[in-house]
Formats: C-alpha cells, sequence, structure tokens
C-alpha cells in the first residue's frame, strides 16, 4: 500500500480525538467528540467502552473528511488513552465494574479511587515488585483496581473474559488482538518489561492467582512494544467504522501522557517531558534503571525503546485548577460571561492578565502570601499518598474579578511546585534534568509556561505542533506502518520545539523560594493534622493524638 498519511487518535478523560499527519508531523486537521463520564461518591469514576468507541469512530470520520485526504492514502493509525481499566466479556460484550449494575458503565476510569484500601495492603506487603512502581503501588493502577473488583463484584470479576486498559481495548476494537503494549501492562499492571513478564509470586501474594492461569491471557499473553504492528492490521468491521482502508497498520499504543512525551521530546536530550492537562505527568529518560521513592518506575521500554523511564505527577492539575476556582465567589459571573463571548473562565482570566501587562515577577509577588497545595486526589509523588488533601492558605474576604485572578495564578503555581518537588526528588539520584518540554491544554498558555519556569528554575520548551499527544500516536502510526523505520527515527523527524520560556531573574526568584517553602511546610501540616479515622482510633485508645504526633 502506498500512501504517507497517518492518523493519531487520543482518548483523555472528557473527549475522544483524533488527528490526520503527513510523514513530516504536520497536523492536516483533527476533530474531538465528547464521551460521557460517571461520578460516583467517594471518588469513584466510570465510563463506557461503547461510548469511547463510538466517539473515537466519530472524530476520526470528522477529522479525515476536515483533512481532504483520500482515504486510500491513509497508511496506519496509532492509539492513546487515559490508564482507565475495561471489561470485557467472554462474548466481547461489556461487563458492568459499577453498583448500578449498568453494563455500559464498565469502564474504571483511571483517577478512581476506590481501591484505596486494597492499594493500602499490598504496598504492606513490601513485594520485591513493588521497586518498580517507586516502592508503593497507587490506588490509580490495575492491580489495587483488579483486587477491589474481586472483593467487591465478584460476579462481574469472574465474568470479565479480558482484563485491558483502555489504550489496549482501543488496539483490540481496531484488530481483534487482545495483544497488550509494554507501556500500558509495565507503568500500570506490574509487567517487568526488562525481563518480559509478569511475577507470578506477586499475583499469588496478593490474592489475585486467578490471572497467572494461561500464560496471564485475562491481562496479557502476548506483550508488543509502543510502535509494533499489530497484526493483521485494520478488521474489515472497523475499517468500515472508521471508513478507513482495512488492513492498513495498527500500532501498538501508549498511555496518552506519554503519547505527549513522545510527540514532545525529539532530539532533545536531559529534558523532562511534562503533559499539563486533566492530570499532571512528568517523564525522564535514562540509559540505567534508576528507583527513586515516591516515583512510579523505573519502566524499561515504556515510551522510547531501550530506555528507562520515571514517572512522576499529580492525579490532578487542570482539574485542580477548575475545582479551585469554582470555590470563589466571583465565578458563577466570570462563566455567564464567558458564555456570552465563547470563552472559558480561565481564557477571560489570562485575558485579564495581558490586559494588566503584569510581568510574571509582578504576578508572583501579588500572590506571594497566596498558598495552594492542589492534592485533591491525594499526592502522586514524591510522596504516593493517596489520602493526602488539598490545602488553601491565605484567603481573605476579597470577591471581585481581580481575586479571582490572584486565584488562577496561586493554583497554577501550585501545580508547578508539585512538579518541582518531583524534579527534586530525581535530582538527588541524580536524575540528569536540564530543560521542560511542556504539552498538553496547559502548554497552549504563554502564562502558565512562564510560571512554570519561574517555579522550577528551568527553562520551558513548547512543542511546535499544537496537538503533541495526538502527534505522539501518529509517531506510532508512522512507525508501524514503515514511514519510518524505528519509533527513534519517527520521533525525530515528526516533532520540532516551538516558542521557549527562560526562568525569571533572582528577585522573582525568592518569591518562589519563599513559596515553595510554604507549599512543604502546608504539606507537612496535612501529616501531622491526620484524618479523622486516625483520630477515632486514638481516642479509642485513650491516646491524646497531639502527644502521640
Amino acid at each position: 500500500m502506498t500512501g504517507s498519511f497517518v492518523i493519531g487518535v487520543d482518548v483523555g478523560t472528557g473527549s475522544a480525538r483524533a488527528g490526520v499527519f503527513d510523514k513530516a508531523g504536520t497536523l492536516i486537521a483533527h476533530a474531538s467528540s465528547e464521551i460521557r463520564l460517571w461520578k460516583e461518591a467517594n471518588d469513584q469514576f466510570e465510563q463506557s467502552s461503547e461510548n469511547i468507541w463510538d466517539a473515537v469512530c466519530k472524530s476520526v470520520r470528522a477529522a479525515v473528511s476536515k483533512s481532504r485526504v483520500n482515504i486510500e492514502e491513509v497508511v496506519g493509525i496509532g492509539f492513546d488513552a487515559t490508564c482507565s481499566l475495561v471489561l470485557i466479556g467472554e462474548n466481547g460484550q461489556p461487563v458492568s465494574a459499577s453498583s448500578s449494575d449498568d453494563a455500559q458503565r464498565n469502564i474504571i476510569v483511571w483517577m478512581d479511587q476506590r481501591a484505596r484500601a486494597e492499594a493500602a495492603s499490598i504496598n504492606a506487603m513490601g513485594h520485591p515488585v513493588l521497586a518498580f512502581v517507586g516502592n508503593k503501588i497507587s490506588p490509580e493502577m490495575q492491580i489495587p483496581k483488579l483486587l477491589w473488583l474481586k472483593k467487591n463484584r465478584r460476579i462481574a470479576f469472574e465474568a470479565a473474559h479480558h482484563f485491558f486498559d483502555l489504550t489496549d481495548f482501543l488496539t483490540w476494537k481496531a484488530t481483534g488482538s487482545t495483544a497488550r503494549s509494554s507501556c500500558t501492562l509495565t507503568c500500570k499492571w506490574t509487567y517487568l518489561a526488562h525481563e518480559k513478564k509478569f511475577d507470578e509470586s506477586f499475583f499469588r501474594n496478593v490474592g489475585l492467582e486467578e490471572l497467572v492461569r494461561d500464560g496471564f491471557s485475562r491481562i496479557g499473553k502476548s506483550v508488543l512494544e509502543p510502535g509494533e504492528s499489530i497484526l493483521p492490521g485494520l478488521s474489515n468491521r472497523a475499517a468500515e467504522e472508521l471508513a478507513l482502508p482495512a488492513g492498513i497498520a495498527v500500532a501498538a499504543g501508549l498511555i496518552d501522557a506519554h503519547a505527549g512525551g513522545l510527540g514532545s521530546l525529539g532530539k532533545q536530550r536531559y529534558a523532562l517531558a511534562y503533559v499539563f492537562g486533566t492530570s499532571a505527568c512528568l517523564m525522564a529518560s535514562s540509559e540505567t534503571a534508576v528507583h527513586v521513592d515516591g516515583v512510579w518506575g523505573p519502566y524499561y521500554n515504556a515510551m522510547l525503546p531501550g530506555q528507562w523511564l520515571l514517572e512522576g505527577g499529580q492525579s490532578t492539575a487542570g482539574a485542580a485548577i477548575d475545582q479551585i476556582l469554582r470555590c470563589h465567589p466571583a465565578y458563577p459571573a466570570m462563566l455567564e460571561l464567558g458564555k456570552a463571548n465563547d470563552l472559558s473562565v480561565i481564557e477571560l482570566i489570562e485575558a485579564d492578565i495581558k490586559a494588566r501587562k503584569l510581568s510574571s515577577m509582578a504576578l508572583a509577588t501579588e500572590v506571594a502570601d497566596l498558598h495552594i497545595v492542589p492534592d485533591f486526589l491525594g499526592n502522586r509523588s514524591p510522596q504516593a499518598d493517596p489520602n493526602a488533601a488539598a490545602i488553601m492558605c491565605g484567603l481573605g474576604m476579597e470577591d471581585d474579578r481581580q481575586s479571582l485572578v490572584r486565584l488562577y495564578v496561586a493554583a497554577v503555581l501550585g501545580v508547578a511546585y508539585g512538579a518541582k518537588q518531583t524534579i527534586d526528588a530525581l535530582s538527588i539520584k541524580a536524575v540528569d534534568i536540564q530543560s521542560i518540554v511542556i504539552s498538553g491544554g496547559a502548554a497552549k498558555s504563554s502564562i502558565v509556561c512562564q510560571l512554570l519556569a519561574d517555579a522550577t528554575g528551568l527553562i520551558v520548551n513548547v512543542s511546535s505542533c499544537d496537538e503533541p499527544v495526538l502527534l505522539g500516536s501518529a509517531i506510532l502510526a508512522a512507525t508501524a506502518s514503515k514511514l519510518h523505520s524505528t519509533l527513534h527515527d519517527a520521533s525525530e523527524a515528526m516533532t520540532a520545539t516551538g516558542q521557549t520560556f527562560f526562568p525569571a531573574a533572582n528577585d522573582v526568584l525568592s518569591v518562589h523560594r519563599h513559596k515553595y517553602s510554604a507549599y512543604r511546610t502546608l504539606q507537612s501540616a496535612d501529616r501531622t493534622i491526620g484524618k479523622y479515622e486516625n483520630y477515632k482510633l486514638m481516642w479509642a485508645q485513650q491516646i491524646d493524638p497531639h502527644q502521640k504526633r
């Protein structure tokens, strides 16, 4: 088959997106389709695999139509997605993961926290496998979620013939192959890619011995590296649904954040890939395995072939900023104003900042005593504490639009200090990081990029492509279809750096030193105060909780 166009598909938390790219990495056209999210009590989040596949098909068809590319010129497709858990029955039908018993709700979303207790019990075992997840498994990962299902929804656990990471579900829908990506399995399922195996003893120890049977066929018997072609290619059924030629190459995929890293880094060395969207993910690669407490990994072959990956970040980033802004008295009026002008609240806020022509130093100084720790869903790294809570300190009685702007700046800096904390943890273990390459929605904001550079003290580079996550999946497709011979070659040929942001001078750095110190002090206070359940236990034992600590 001849042709020089590929398609990248990205499934995030709120939408499925598709982009058409040429072999140089130029984005020809893209489109998106919203997907549904159910939120239940106790931080439980669910989605539908059928709804997501339908959204993928709609976005691919729309992107190809907008591109005006002849579909016969499309030679490959690549997928990335959030690391959500999909339950599929033996007949290929969805199996409900929900207490509602609605079969459509067959996905436990990546940020779901229902498996906190299961994660804690696994961590208490101290199995050697945990050394490859920063010594603490997260309730966001799939093993705690599977253990929760076995304990709480045993019928669903037994009915699921396949447990897929969402990316692998998409490639299964596209090809009919149950092959998994080494990225998804290594990062979220405790697959040891450097040994090319799961550790059977780990699954037996945690109480998931059923998954060991038949060579781990329910979670991943065949494992491919990202960018490898999945045979037999795009199936006839999927080709009809996507309106693409049958038989084109389908690439083994990536987790969405890792696709952002692949689509951003290119030839840059000693750079940290930072994907700043609903959540935040930081990724650093090295040629040797480096273990950092509280930072996931080291993962082999999880993003770039032959490289070890360390992964940190936070469960809430853009979502945390939105949550914080919604608490402000001026938010409802700003929301209505935005609707009237087809703008988001954040776009209005950033327009206010630009109209005032404030320097990053002036912005930081205005919020010098307004501190935010945005750990709404715990701290992913480097504390690896799912029970950590968000904190805001320094609030007054202000209720005007300008105080909302200050709150936004403080929230962005709170996310940035979380990134700095993980970077500091990596630096202690001699992981050489000289710059940040940012992607995700926040990369489109020059204000966010400058604040990130100032807060971390590192140069921040932005991809020249407006959609680097989509580009990452397109790079997978270009590799699988042999438009480029290797993943490295495809990444270098299809990526380029756009704008660069340099950290501010010493005066503003002193403000950030003060705020970063306050950030860590507030985190410490959260741990010191403890949670209500801890206090109940102490009171039952007639222990003074403050004396205890």
